[in-house]
């Protein structure tokens, strides 16, 4: 039986991680996610997506904890969720007939060795032009307030786009599996049997 900890709050983020049939623990990490002064996109994923499982490390020994943030990136600005209607309905119409970059990032610490490992992924979603109705009744139907950028590709956010184009869709909701699997066999578990693989330590990257 593993010990994993998701370190999120987010109902999607559990949704994915439901996949792998995997039992967890999860919790919500309360920490500061404002960006630091010229922090660029990829530093502010690590650097939050790691602080989040830091937050749970003291309190969850001998476990792996998943830690993951998002943001947009859009016409070289570093976008995170809207702070209310007015702003998600402004992000989607900066990006009608645009492209989206989204940064994912994803870290594991390992508490038995004090070992961790973080990255990112990045897809890119291609919007089709959207009239201004269209915007306001999608932000009035799912009220997406909680998303970078504005949306949610696992609900309604899917008719706004022309394409995806990435490595792992996964990634555009918020935890991307395939590198997480990676990074779980790493540290020694294998996801497809739930068992440990070898004793491993994580290399901090």
């Amino acid at each position: 039986m593993s010990r994993l900890v998701l370190a999120s709050g987010s109902r999607f983020r559990r949704q994915l991680l439901d996949r792998l049939e995997i039992p967890y623990a999860w919790a919500s990490p309360d920490i500061d996610e404002t960006p630091r002064d010229g922090e660029s996109p990829q530093s502010l994923v690590h650097r939050l997506s790691l602080s989040k499982a830091e937050r749970l490390a003291a309190d969850w020994p001998d476990h792996l904890i998943i830690g993951s943030d998002q943001v947009a990136v859009f016409d070289d600005r570093t976008l995170g969720k809207p702070a209310d209607e007015a702003a998600a309905r402004q992000q989607l119409a900066a990006f009608s007939g645009h492209r989206v970059r989204f940064l994912t990032g994803l870290a594991l610490i390992d508490t038995r060795h004090g070992s961790h490992r973080v990255c990112h992924e990045s897809y890119d979603v291609v919007f089709r032009r959207l009239t201004p109705d269209e915007i306001a009744r999608y932000v009035e139907r799912e009220r997406p307030l909680d998303s970078a950028g504005s949306f949610r590709m696992e609900g309604l956010g899917i008719t706004l786009f022309e394409r995806l184009e990435g490595d792992d869709p996964n990634t555009l909701i918020g935890l991307p599996l395939i590198r997480l699997c990676a990074m779980l066999r790493d540290a020694g578990l294998d996801p497809l049997t739930n068992q440990l693989i070898t004793h491993r330590r994580l290399g901090a990257r």
